[in-house]
């Protein structure tokens, strides 16, 4: 069985795929203290819940935006899996994929397993909206290429920045306000609204941007934990996909396993 993980700014993803079948999947807080040991002992025993064995993985791939992380997770696969990890960006790691980027190397790991992933599913031209720490907008041209792409603040870091920058504003959830007003008669509608209709307004604002500079439709794609929040008040998301950067990392182990 292959594991993969996906090491992002704020979560870690760790899942098991069984040939091109998602066996499970869990998730842990990106903490700069916690050890291998601490990722391999608490992977291992929801595993064990889970009905699988440590023995059961041959093979690692992952996916990393927090170099400081990686050193952990090399040694958690060694260790605890008896299997060398392999790293997006390692050099002879081959991606099936052009980045046509002033400096490729300056480009997510996730966002490139995301382009992949998407590429196989739904072909090109795509943009993919990924709700994560920020919120990027990438590009994959109708030839397969990552062709750039757009990174603004994730919601959850506005929310959090708007509270501990106004004294007089509270810390509340991200929720779709339903059919209230826009314009809030309350200091907390009124948050409410701006951050939700603001979210819709940069989405809608630039999936339109993109697609004239481009002088086309695109099909769009939102992943990522708000996605289906977002997807089910705009018209511009075409599909979801919560698995696509695990499905992107699969992908990847299986075009250099051949």
């Amino acid at each position: 069985m292959l594991l993969v993980i996906d090491c992002g700014n704020t979560n870690i993803v760790l899942a098991v795929y069984d040939g091109d079948r998602l066996s499970g999947h869990w998730r842990t807080a990106t903490e700069g203290e916690k050890t291998s040991d601490d990722y391999g002992v608490w992977f291992s025993q929801v595993m064990q819940r889970d009905g699988l064995k440590r023995d059961d993985i041959d093979a690692a791939i992952v996916s990393s935006v927090v170099p400081s992380k990686n050193n952990a997770l090399r040694s958690m696969c060694s260790e605890f899996f008896n299997t060398e990890a392999r790293f997006i960006g390692d050099s002879e790691l081959d991606l099936g994929l052009t980045v046509l980027m002033q400096n490729p190397r300056e480009v997510g790991d996730d966002r490139l397993v995301n382009a992949i992933a998407a590429q196989e599913s739904y072909g090109g031209p795509l943009i993919i909206i990924d709700f994560g720490t920020a919120t990027t907008f990438d590009v994959v041209d109708q030839d397969g290429n990552y062709a750039g792409g757009v990174i603004a603040p994730g919601i959850n870091l506005s929310m959090e920045a708007l509270h501990m920058a106004a004294a007089l504003l509270p810390r509340i959830p991200v929720e779709n306000p339903g059919q209230a007003p826009v314009v809030g008669t309350s200091t907390v509608a009124a948050m409410r609204s701006g951050v939700f209709w603001g979210y819709i307004g940069l989405i809608e604002g630039l999936v339109a941007r993109i697609q004239e500079e481009r002088n086309r439709g695109m099909t769009v794609i939102g992943t990522g934990g708000l996605a289906s929040l977002f997807a089910t008040s705009t018209q511009v998301i075409d599909h979801t996909d919560d698995d696509l950067t695990l499905r992107g990392l699969r992908i990847v182990h299986e075009r250099n396993s051949q």
